[in-house]
């Protein structure tokens, strides 16, 4: 899969595409909080494209508003990031750039990610949003033996996103996108079939991938320990995390 099959997959309508250049300075303008940040754009991203904007006149699907977000649109884009620089940091900082929910499709070399985030208001600058939460974030390949991309790229597709509002169709995405991340852990792929059920994967994820650094954490430990007694109990830890894991990816 690369980043072509990823904008086909989506199957955006053509009155919602928009196909434009975005400048870096608007980016190093409105998304980097410090001096590193400004150079990090400047020199790490090649070019970001806006490729569609997903709106009630574009799309038909009705904004979203409460007391914590405004979604009056989605903005789909493309990034080409140089090799060696930092992709999830680069993509951070594009979605903090940009007032609405992205749909940020990342490329750097043969290497592809999807990342996709929540915003809501900021609490301490009024008219100002933020990220809420984490990037939910998937890294492809467009040499990797993936055997879920097909129905990856059938959840993908626009016309089978909740319609309700902009903010369900956005939450649609992220559990197409949680989908595939789970699938990884589990060999299925299969969609969330309620909100809940979303829900407990998305919390379920974040404890797995807790769990492998820990492991990860603890085996290097292991690795390096001299005392036959500190080895064992470091073993009996990650023989105990390992179990727990086993019970977490039942869950997704």
């Amino acid at each position: 899969m690369n980043a072509a099959d990823l904008i086909v997959a989506l199957g955006l309508p053509a009155s919602a595409r928009v196909d434009q250049r975005v400048p870096k300075k608007l980016l190093v303008e409105n998304g980097a909080p410090t001096a590193a940040d400004k150079r990090r754009i400047n020199e790490g991203i090649e070019e970001v494209h806006w490729l569609a904007a997903l709106k009630p006149t574009t799309i038909g699907v009705p904004e979203f508003r409460d007391a914590a977000r405004e979604y009056l649109e989605i903005a789909v884009l493309s990034a080409v990031l140089r090799a060696g620089v930092q992709a999830n940091r680069l993509a951070e900082l594009i979605h903090r750039a940009v007032p609405y929910p992205v749909f940020l499709i990342v490329s750097q070399g043969d290497a592809l990610a999807l990342s996709l985030a929540h915003k809501r208001w900021s609490q301490g600058e009024a008219g100002a949003t933020v990220l809420d939460g984490e990037l939910v974030t998937a890294v492809l390949s467009a040499a990797e033996p993936d055997g879920f991309a097909p129905s990856f790229r059938e959840a993908l597709a626009l016309a089978r996103q909740p319609r309700a509002d902009l903010y369900l169709l956005y939450q649609g995405w992220m559990d197409a996108l949680v989908a595939l991340l789970a699938a990884r852990v589990t060999g299925a792929f299969t969609t969330a079939t309620s909100a809940d059920q979303a829900a407990a994967r998305r919390e379920a994820l974040r404890d797995h991938a807790r769990m492998d650094a820990e492991i990860a954490r603890l085996r290097a430990a292991t690795a390096k320990e001299r005392q036959v007694a500190r080895q064992i109990t470091l073993n009996l830890g990650i023989k105990n995390l390992e179990t727990i894991r086993q019970v977490t990816a039942a869950k997704l």
